[in-house]
């Protein structure tokens, strides 16, 4: 079904060669335009609901960075949409919670996969399909955390729908259930917390698109429980520049 007449998508507000193969995506709006920054020559493209989008270039290559806002509903929204446009290649970059208590304020986590404690990716797939990262994806966030010298950790991030389940499961009326499977994603060595990235794994497993994150460690709730050291931490500048320097190693090897 169509839902404009020129190709223009229907959310996102994007047509084919609005934006690059290459997007980051952040969730807040607000942060779009401090990625474009590292970009030469960045235009604002488009700004509709919560999704904005600036295009431009990076070693001579289009590339773009489009704000997803919050949750799975919305970004697989955005990755099917920017997709249909023409792009292929994805790196989430937002914030965490940390679980794992090596995991501090201000530390990266890159993700290999996602908990699919959400309710988005199961109208995708069948809940024994696993949300797993893009292996080249994971490679060069790696590998870019590394050239800048940024304490970072890789591994298994839990994904959820309710912000407020995670930081008082106490009050809900299904405290039972979160309180135990939070205790059980932490005996399995999971690292941080966050809202997106088992939508668009397995979103992007479906429409055939690589697809990454790295999360800046906002905070650390079980270091706050045991009365261990835990500044809130908000500048997003190094993960920014992680998945920046990540995409210009993806596009040098391509």
């Amino acid at each position: 079904m169509k839902y404009t007449s020129d190709g223009t998508q229907y959310h996102i507000g994007l047509k084919e060669g609005d934006a690059g193969e290459y997007v980051i995506l952040p969730g807040d709006p607000k942060r779009c335009e401090k990625i474009a920054a590292f970009f030469d020559e960045p235009k604002l493209i488009a700004d509709k609901r919560e999704f904005v989008t600036y295009t431009g270039y990076l070693n001579g290559v289009k590339v773009s960075v489009t704000s997803t806002g919050i949750g799975g509903p919305s970004a697989s929204i955005a990755l099917e949409e920017l997709v249909k446009v023409g792009a292929k290649y994805f790196i989430r970059v937002g914030t965490c919670g940390g679980m794992d208590t090596n995991v501090k304020s201000g530390d990266l986590v890159i993700a290999t996969g996602a908990i699919r404690m959400e309710g988005t990716s199961k109208e995708y797939a069948p809940i024994e399909f696993p949300a797993v990262a893009d292996y080249d994806i994971v490679t060069a966030l790696k590998v870019s955390a590394e050239s800048l010298n940024l304490p970072h950790h890789i591994g298994i991030v839990q994904c959820k729908d309710a912000f407020y389940g995670q930081h008082n499961p106490e009050i809900m009326p299904v405290n039972y259930e979160l309180e135990n499977k939070w205790h059980a994603w932490m005996k399995l060595g999971t690292l941080a917390s966050e809202m997106e990235s088992a939508a668009l794994f397995v979103a992007g497993s479906f429409l055939k698109v690589k697809v990454g994150s790295v999360f800046l460690v906002v905070a650390n709730q079980e270091r706050e429980r045991l009365g261990l050291e835990n500044p809130v931490v908000h500048d997003t500048e190094t993960a920014i520049k992680t998945a920046i320097e990540a995409l210009k190693y993806m596009i040098s090897r391509k």
